[in-house]
Order: C-alpha cells, then structure tokens, then sequence
C-alpha cells in the first residue's frame, strides 16, 4: 500500500532519506493498524469483508489428525457501492472483521508462484455461484443433490487442494462429489485483467510539457476522470493524446497532465472512476494479515485509481513508486527521474544515483508476514510513505494448532472474528471446530520473529537498473 503526502516541490535534487522498517516493538500490533490512513497503489476495487454467509461443513486430514472447518462463500461491501462474493485461498490463515481489502495481481498474492492458479480459475467460472442453478451443477458433477450451501462448500474445498495443496474433504457426500469432479476437470486458464489501474500510476516532467502518459487500464465501458480530492493546481489541465481536455476515457485512452510554461514546481493528482463487475479470479488482499480472498463473483460495484504527477522548472524531477514482489520476496521502490540533473538518493544506508532520463528500482527484502513502513523525504517538504503487510504464501497445512495462530479454543462462526489472525484451532477425530478465522495471536508472533530478525542482522538489498517505462499491473 501507499500514502503520499503532496510536497510543496517536486524538484529533488539533495539526498532523500529513507526512516526505515518499524521498530520490532511497534510491530507486535501492526497488524490492524498497518492499513490506517492507506490509499490504493494500484487502483480497481476496495472493499470490506463481511461474513461467511453460504457455506457448509468440511474436514481438513493430516494423519489420524483431522481439523473441521466451515466452507464457502464470503461477502465483501465495495467502497463506493457494490458487494463481491469471495472464496478463500489461505486455509490456515484467519480472516479479521471488517478487514481492508485491495483487489490485486496474482503476482503479489499467494498465486504468484501456484502452477494451479489458472485451473483455481476455471472452478470458480465453472461452479457456484457463476453456476447458480445448483440441480444443473449436480447432474455435471454426478452428485446427487446440492443445495446454494453444499455448493458453495465443494466449490471451497476444490480451491483449497489447489490454492493450499492440502488433504480437504467436504462433510456433505454431494458436495465431496463436486469437489472431486471440479478438481479433476479443472484447467489452466489465464489471468483476469484489472477491473481497472492507471499505469504508471505516477510520472513527472518539466513545466511547459505534456507529462505523461497515463494509460487507462479496464474493463468498463468508460471511465470518468477529474482532478483528484485535493483539487489540480491552477493552470493545469487533464487532457488526451490530442491535447484537448477530458472528462471520459475508455480502455486503453492515453491522460497527460498538460502543466503550462512558468507553473511554479509542483504535483497534482487526477482520478478515474467507473461501474463495472470485477472479473472473477481476481484476488483480493488485506493488509491486516486477514486471510487472501479471491473472487467468485461482482455486481456492478465502484472501482477507481489515482495517478500523480510532478513538474519542476529544472533540475532532478523524481516519480516514485513501489508494488510488492513476491517473486523476490520483498518490495520494489522505483525511483524515476524525468529531470534534466541527476536524482541522487539514500536508502536505507545506501546511495543511489539516477541519471536524467533514467529509473532505478531497489528490492527491499521483507519477511513472509512481516509489516514494513519507511519514509522517503527531501526538501521542501516531500514526502512519501510505504507501508504494508508482505503477504505472499499461504499459511501451510497444520491440524494440532502448528498454524498462524498458534492453536487456540476456537468455536465455529460464520463471521470473521475482531483482531484476528492466522491459523486454524485443533482437533482430532474430526470434530467441527473453526471457520477459517478467529485468532488473535498472529500479530504478536510476527512481532516477535521480525525483532528476532532485526536483532539477528542487517538487510541485504538487491539494485537492478531499468529503463524508466510505464509499470503495469
């Protein structure tokens, strides 16, 4: 996630300094509070996790050990307007209430690396609810007779075995049914596209230019565009690769900040918004460490994203960014510099020079679960904050309370619990325990592994050099 403070100049050219990770101490409660005050990266939909509302039993089997949970389908409010319907992908991982969540890539989810993360796809396209006559699905699968319940629950358990890779099964006979024949059949399909991103989603330049472009990324039939909540500096115009303003724009439109000749150093921010159903398979995280959700389904719902722009008269002209990369463990600051000086910047005791004309991205490592918060400032007044939860594998297979969490005396729900986290509570014989949510412990546990972290070494950071280019969700 990431929040910007707008400076008061956009020209750069002293060293920028970086605050670094939070102090172990402060981390013990991070986890709810790391999404306070967050703004979307990369745009598409926010929402709020509801309950656990159509759902049925299943049992988790690790040995002669077994673990009952409930299984099925979640509802999520939509900032703005809508509701999503929502399947797990993270078993043993709790959700929280009222949980935060930002629809992303698979490549910063626990799907970045899953060779079943299209096949998860084509269940979710194939069963319910995108199947909702549940008598129809029943004669496909072989199974005798499901209800929205035992549907929803076969569905869920499909998905854990290839999101989790773990040993599920559903209580209900025709829910197991469909589960197998979901399994089996399932494919490996591609991807869905955003429902909507700006990209990139900040760019910079000299005043008297064009600055951008700033490509529409959506689903939509359009989408509307304004200055930002703050308002657009005076004199500063959104316009399209024709140079004529906008208040519209389609999949794929090209936005410029046109920033007139003499404009005193500055930065403005414009938004585009729609209405449009997110397309199903997309993943949802949350930066409270609340279990990753991916999407079953979407009524007409609010998305939006935000992109910024930077302007000087001249010298060092900095655009910033940073996205999380699971592939590499960690998360990458960009660093662009549209100037005409070198931007010349220190993270986190390293120096980093950008040459006019030229990017450089630093790969900060971070721990599975561990929150990170740094500042990058400069003079003037700049600003800007990343801050997060790294949270890129699923929790792992554990039925005697190994998980997350820890253990606990869990009881069933169909709603997430408050200041919950991680793990799924014990048993043996199969007895009907937890919905996959209601911990608190996890929290306090990263806590304590980041200060062993922090107190065991230094962190190693990985530079590449790039090309400065448009970076795409």
């Amino acid at each position: 996630m990431l929040s910007m403070k707008r400076p008061g100049s956009a020209r750069l050219a002293a060293a920028v300094l970086a605050s670094g990770l939070f102090a172990a101490g402060a981390i013990a409660t991070a986890g709810p509070a790391a999404a306070d005050d967050a703004t979307p990266s990369h745009g598409g939909v926010t929402a709020t996790l509801g309950g656990l509302k159509t759902f049925d039993k299943a049992v988790i089997i690790d040995g002669d050990k077994k673990q009952g949970v409930e299984a099925g389908l979640f509802e999520m409010k939509v900032e703005g307007g809508g509701t999503l319907q929502t399947y797990c992908i993270d078993i043993n991982n709790h959700t929280q209430k009222d949980a935060t969540y930002q629809e992303k890539p698979w490549s910063e989810s626990s799907l970045h690396n899953n060779a079943d993360a299209g096949k998860i796809r084509w269940i979710l396209q194939h069963s319910y609810p995108q199947v909702n006559d549940v008598a129809a699905l029943a004669k496909t699968a072989g199974a005798g007779a499901l209800t929205n319940e035992t549907a929803a629950a076969g569905t869920q358990v499909a998905i854990w075995r290839l999101s989790d890779h773990v040993n599920v099964e559903a209580v209900n006979e025709d829910a197991e049914k469909l589960a197998d024949y979901l399994e089996k059949g399932a494919q490996n399909v591609e991807e869905p596209k955003a429902s909507l991103t700006l990209s990139p989603a900040e760019v910079s330049g000299k005043s008297g230019d064009r600055l951008g472009p700033v490509t529409v990324n959506t689903n939509a039939t359009s989408v509307s565009v304004a200055a930002a909540q703050d308002g657009i500096a005076a004199g500063v115009k959104i316009v399209g690769a024709d140079g004529k303003p906008v208040t519209t724009a389609a999949n794929g439109a090209e936005l410029f900040f046109d920033v007139p000749s003499g404009a005193a150093d500055g930065s403005s921010a414009l938004t585009v918004q729609a209405t449009t159903t997110v397309p199903v398979g997309r993943a949802f995280t949350s930066e409270s460490k609340s279990q990753t959700q991916i999407l079953a389904g979407s009524s007409e719902s609010t998305v939006s994203a935000t992109a910024t722009a930077n302007w000087a008269k001249k010298g060092a002209i900095p655009a910033l960014s940073a996205e999380k990369n699971c592939a590499k463990g960690g998360v990458d600051v960009t660093a662009r510099n549209e100037g005409d000086e070198p931007f010349t910047f220190e993270l986190a005791g390293a120096k980093h020079i950008v040459e006019a004309g030229k990017s450089e991205t630093v790969t900060i490592p971070v721990k599975e679960d561990q929150a990170y918060d740094f500042t990058i400032t400069g003079p003037d007044g700049f600003k800007k904050n990343f801050s997060g939860v790294l949270d890129c594998k699923t929790a792992g297979t554990t039925t005697g309370g190994t998980g997350g969490s820890g253990g606990g005396d869990d009881k069933p729900s169909s709603a997430p619990s408050p200041a919950s986290a991680g793990g799924s509570s014990s048993a043996t014989g199969g007895g009907d325990l937890a919905e996959t949510g209601s911990s608190s412990a996890t929290p306090i546990i990263a806590g304590v592994a980041l200060a062993l972290v922090l107190v065991g070494g230094g962190t190693v950071f990985f530079l590449r050099k790039k090309k400065a280019a448009a970076a795409g969700v």
